[in-house]
C-alpha cells in the first residue's frame, strides 16, 4: 500500500512540522504525554485560503479518511467506461468514525506514490452535479492507490494526501449551488463508487475518488445523483453512513429529524410518495411504494438528526438529535431497542465501541457518556470539557499494558474533543468505576452505606427511552490526558494506528504521532494494516456528519 522510500524523509521532519510553515498557535504545545509515552504533532493540512468562498462561516469542517486499494488494470478499464451522469452508476459509501470512527483506520508510514497534478486541480459543479466520463484527462502522476483525507470548508471538497508532508491539498471540488456538509467512503465498493457527499441543500453525490483523482480537469467526474434538488426531502443533510454488509446500502439523515435509505443498485431518481407524518414525535418507517430509490425512511425525531452510528457488525443503528435523545434501534427488524436523554441540551455526536457493547455521546451538556448496550442505559459520566463536546471516538488501536484485550475486564480507550479547542483521552475499565448508592434521608454524605441507586436497580425494559438520571446517580470518569490542540474549536477526531488526527471547525487538521512511531519507522510500512491477534478491527459504519 505505502512507498516506503518516502518514509524516512517523512518520520526525519517532525522537527520541522513544529515550525515554520506549521507553526503551532500561541499557547499551544506540539507533544502531548500520556502514560505509555509522548504523542508529537508530526504536521498538518489545511486548504489553500485562497480559495475560501464567503460561505465559509456556514458549515463546519469533518473528516473522512479513505484507503485506496491497489486494483487490477481491467477492472479499472471497466470502472472508467461505465461512468456518466445518468448511466445507472452504483453507489456505496461508509466514514470514519469517528467520527470519527467508521472507515478502517489505516497504515500512515510513508508517501503514497503519487504527485499533485499539473495544472489546476479545481473542480466546479453545478446543479447537475456531473459531466460525462468522455473527456477526462488523465493525470499520469497517480498510481492508483494510497490513504488520503476528504475534508469540506465552505462550498468545496479537499483531497489530501495523508502521507504527504505537503499541507495544502491535491485537490479540490467546489459546489456552486450548495454547500457539502458530510461524507463517507467505503474501501471495499465494487463498482468504483466509494465517496458519498451530502450537501446543505439535502443533495447526495456518489463518486469514484480514485477517478477525481485520475481527473485533472475542472468537472467532477461520473457523480450520481440522489435527491436531486432535494425532490424527496430538501432540508439539510446531517450524516451519511454506509451500512456495514449491506452490500452497497447507504443511510442519510436530516435536519427534519427523517432518515432514508438507498440502495445502489436502483434507480437515483428521487421517489416522493412516502405517507406524511402524522405524529412528528413518534418513531415510525415507511417503504417505498415504487423500485427506486430512497427505499425507506424513517422518521426518527421531532428536530434534527444531528448523528448516526452502525455497530460494527451492522445490526444496530444509533442516533442522536437536537431533542437529546440517543436512540438505539434493531436495523434490520427496524425496532427501537434503548435510549435515554442527555442531562442538557442536545446531543452532537455518538460511536460505538468495537465490540458493540458501549456508545459514547457528545453534546451541549459537555459531558461525554457512556451508555452499556447489554445494561441499556448511562453507565458512567466524563466530566472534563469546559464547552460543547463534538466529537467522541473509541481507539481501536490501543491496547491496556499487559493485556491481551480478551480478557473478562477490558479496558477501553477513548478520546473526546470539544468547542473548548481541547483533546481530551479516556480510559474506561467497569470493574473500577464506583457505583453510587441509595443514601437515607439525612444520613452522612461521607458513609457508603446503603442499597445501589435506583438507577442500578435493574436493566431498562427494551423499546423504553429513559429520562436523563440525577448525577449523584452516575459513576463520574476523569480524563487521562486533557491538552489544547488547536486555537478554533474542534468538530471531530480520528485514530489511526500510527495517529490520532485532531479537527477544527475552520479546516485545519493535525495529525499526532503516537508514542514510538514519531521517531522510528514502521517494521513493514508496505501492507495495509492487519486486524490480528493483538489487533482490534476498527469501527464500521460510522458517518460523517454535520452536527450544529
Amino acid at each position: 500500500m505505502m512507498n516506503s522510500g518516502t518514509s524516512n524523509n517523512m518520520m526525519s521532519s517532525s522537527a520541522a512540522s513544529a515550525s515554520g510553515n506549521n507553526a503551532p498557535g500561541p499557547g499551544l504545545k506540539t507533544y502531548f504525554k500520556t502514560p505509555e509515552g509522548k504523542y508529537k504533532l508530526q504536521y498538518e493540512k489545511t486548504h489553500p485560503a485562497a480559495l475560501l468562498h464567503y460561505a465559509h462561516g456556514k458549515t463546519v469542517t469533518q473528516v473522512t479518511l479513505a484507503q485506496i486499494k491497489e486494483k487490477p488494470m481491467q477492472a479499472l478499464s471497466q470502472s472508467s467506461s461505465a461512468l456518466g451522469v445518468s448511466s445507472g452508476v452504483r453507489s456505496a459509501a461508509a466514514r470514519f468514525l469517528g467520527s470519527g470512527n467508521g472507515s478502517r483506520a489505516l497504515s500512515f508510514v510513508g508517501g503514497n506514490g503519487g504527485s499533485k497534478p499539473v495544472g489546476s486541480s479545481s473542480t466546479r459543479i453545478g446543479s447537475l452535479g456531473a459531466s460525462s466520463s468522455n473527456n477526462v484527462v488523465s493525470n499520469p502522476n497517480f498510481d492508483g492507490k494510497g490513504t488520503y483525507l476528504v475534508f469540506n470548508v465552505g462550498d468545496a471538497i479537499f483531497v489530501s494526501d495523508l502521507n504527504s508532508q505537503d499541507k495544502d491539498p491535491l485537490k479540490s471540488i467546489h459546489f456552486s449551488n450548495s454547500n457539502p456538509v458530510c461524507h463517507t467512503y467505503d474501501p471495499d465498493a465494487k463498482d468504483g463508487h466509494d465517496l458519498l457527499i451530502g450537501l446543505n441543500s439535502g443533495d447526495v453525490y456518489s463518486v469514484s475518488l480514485r477517478q477525481q483523482l485520475q481527473d485533472v480537469g475542472k468537472k467532477l467526474v461520473g457523480a450520481q445523483h440522489y435527491n436531486k434538488d432535494g425532490s424527496v426531502n430538501n432540508s439539510r443533510c446531517t450524516c451519511i453512513a454506509w451500512i456495514p454488509n449491506g452490500d452497497g446500502s447507504f443511510v442519510v439523515s436530516h435536519a427534519d429529524g427523517n432518515m432514508y435509505v438507498y440502495e445502489k443498485n436502483k434507480d437515483g431518481s428521487g421517489d416522493p410518495s412516502f405517507p406524511v407524518i402524522k405524529d412528528q414525535t413518534q418513531f415510525s418507517v415507511s417503504h417505498a411504494r415504487y423500485s427506486k430509490n430512497p427505499v425507506a425512511r424513517w422518521h426518527i425525531c421531532q428536530g434534527p438528526v444531528n448523528d448516526i452510528a452502525f455497530s460494527a457488525d451492522g445490526a444496530y443503528i444509533a442516533t442522536i438529535g437536537r431533542d437529546g435523545y440517543l436512540r438505539v434501534f434493531d436495523y434490520k427488524n427496524e425496532q427501537l431497542i434503548c435510549g435515554g436523554k442527555s442531562y442538557y441540551g442536545a446531543l452532537l455526536c455518538c460511536a460505538w465501541s468495537m465490540d458493540g457493547k458501549y456508545i459514547l455521546t457528545g453534546g451541549e451538556d459537555d459531558l461525554v457518556q457512556v451508555w452499556s448496550m447489554e445494561d441499556r442505559k448511562i453507565v458512567a459520566w466524563g466530566e472534563g470539557h469546559n464547552s460543547w463536546v463534538s466529537g467522541v471516538a473509541f481507539d481501536s488501536y490501543w491496547l491496556a499494558p499487559n493485556s491481551d484485550g480478551v480478557g473478562e475486564n477490558i479496558v477501553y480507550r477513548f478520546g473526546s474533543v470539544g468547542q473548548d479547542t481541547q483533546l481530551l483521552l479516556w480510559d474506561l475499565e467497569m470493574d473500577e468505576l464506583v457505583v453510587p448508592v441509595r443514601r437515607p434521608p439525612g444520613g452522612s454524605p461521607t458513609l457508603n452505606t446503603g442499597s445501589q441507586s435506583s438507577h442500578w436497580d435493574s436493566a431498562c425494559p427494551v423499546g423504553t427511552l429513559q429520562p436523563s438520571p440525577s448525577m449523584g446517580d452516575v459513576p463520574k470518569l476523569s480524563p487521562l490526558v486533557a491538552h489544547r490542540v488547536h486555537t478554533e474549536p474542534l468538530s471531530s477526531l480520528l485514530f489511526t494506528q500510527e495517529s490520532v488526527l485532531t479537527v477544527c471547525r475552520e479546516g485545519h487538521i493535525k495529525i499526532w504521532m503516537r508514542p514510538g512511531f514519531a521517531d522510528t519507522q514502521s517494521a513493514n510500512s508496505d501492507s495495509f494494516m492487519s486486524t490480528g491477534s493483538k489487533e482490534k478491527p476498527a469501527i464500521a459504519g460510522k458517518g460523517s456528519k454535520q452536527g450544529f
